[in-house]
Order: C-alpha cells, then structure tokens, then sequence
C-alpha cells in the first residue's frame, strides 16, 4: 500500500529528504507523495521514514493504492537494481 499526507500537513520539510524513492515533492498546497514511486520503503528499511520524522502524524496508509509487500519489493526491484 502505498502512502499519502493528509492535509493537515504543515509543510516542515521533515519528509522529503528522507525518502529514498524520491517520492515526496512539495505540491501546490502541502507534500505529496507519488503512488508509483512509494514503496514504504520496502527493500531500504523495516519501516517508512517518512511516517518516523512526521512530527504531527499526517503520513497515513493509503486505502486506494493497497499493495501487497510482495508488489512494494518487485516496484523496489524495478526502481532501484539495475
């Protein structure tokens, strides 16, 4: 499953360089995070880091791109090995 920044985001900055996919960007209004490059950081660390450095909660699992940890590994492998 991949993630998403509710709105509540506050723009710090926290989530973006912590990404190893690259798939947070500043959007019109708040972080966003890209479906097709989020992997929960699967094949990089046991868990999101994106949710880790999130000082106010507002990195949630997304119910409408659900993704099997098998699907976030093979997204990884095509990502990331050459």
């Amino acid at each position: 499953m991949a993630l998403y920044i509710e709105d509540s985001c506050i723009n710090c900055d926290m989530c973006d360089p912590e990404c190893p996919n690259e798939a947070i960007t500043l959007g019109e209004h708040i972080y966003e995070i890209d479906t097709d490059k989020c992997t929960e950081c699967v094949g990089h660390y046991d868990k999101p880091t994106c949710v880790s450095v999130c000082p106010i909660d507002c990195v949630k699992p997304d119910p409408n791109h659900v993704e099997s940890e098998d699907a976030l590994l093979a997204k990884f492998i095509k990502m990331h090995v050459a």
